[in-house]
């Protein structure tokens, strides 16, 4: 299938203003990015087209904060996530995704609820991480993108800004190789998702540029406010069916 390039142009805009989000705030722009991909490709090849473009995202976003890695987290992370999202990454082709979506939508917003009546919760020991990486990696591998899952574990976790977006960042590479490697397997990765995804990545890694530069300016406070915000946004998408 050869590429159409006004599709091109348009999933490429979507790309560049999504991959900023996900710069800034940690995570949105693969939540937010799914509907668009799925208008123009069909949901079964928008999930791995999705997890081509994160792999960039996530791959620039690791780079431009690497001093502030967190890699003890990032290594329990990785030790839930790529079994689970092997797991989900074959089960795509036949899952009932729908009700997945809002179970998980209806989580998201309760989450911030609980982070109102906590506003300090106690914060999680390490381990704790491998089971947030295996629910991740198992929604991720069906959903295309379940980043706001993570973002409130972090949070808690006393991480912001520069090693919030990097830490975040390097655990989900780890997932999403993790899934690559299932669809694979599932005759996933057809041509057309290679393409695009390759043609997709100077727009992603030009967003993730930007929104490192916008990160510095953003202050502590007013960066929890926003990951809230897409946490709500996000859950109101799944919960709408996306």
């Amino acid at each position: 299938m050869p590429i159409d390039w006004p599709v091109l142009l348009g999933a490429s805009a979507a790309a560049y203003a999504l991959a900023l989000l996900s710069a800034v705030a940690g995570f949105g722009g693969g939540v937010l990015l799914l509907p668009v991909f799925t208008a123009l490709f069909g949901l079964r090849t928008a999930v791995p087209m999705l997890t081509l473009t994160q792999l960039s995202s996530n791959g620039a976003r690791v780079w431009l904060n690497r001093h502030d890695l967190r890699w003890r987290l990032i290594g329990w992370f990785a030790l839930g996530a790529v079994p689970f999202a092997v797991a989900g990454g074959i089960l795509l082709a036949h899952a009932p995704l729908s009700p997945l979506k809002r179970v998980l939508g209806g989580f998201l917003i309760g989450l911030v609820g609980w982070r109102r009546v906590r506003p300090r919760p106690g914060k999680p020991k390490d381990p704790v991480f491998a089971a947030v990486g295996a629910a991740s990696g198992f929604g991720s591998a069906l959903l295309g993108s379940v980043g706001p899952l993570t973002a409130p574990f972090f949070l808690a976790y006393g991480l912001a800004r520069a090693a919030y977006i990097g830490t975040e960042a390097a655990s989900a590479l780890t997932m999403h190789l993790a899934k690559l490697t299932a669809y694979g397997t599932g005759d996933l990765l057809t041509r057309t998702v290679l393409l695009y995804g390759l043609a997709l990545t100077p727009a992603v890694l030009a967003g993730a540029w930007t929104g490192k530069k916008i990160l510095t300016r953003v202050s502590d406070r007013v960066f929890v406010l926003l990951v809230e915000a897409g946490l709500i946004v996000s859950g109101l998408l799944f919960l709408g069916g996306m």
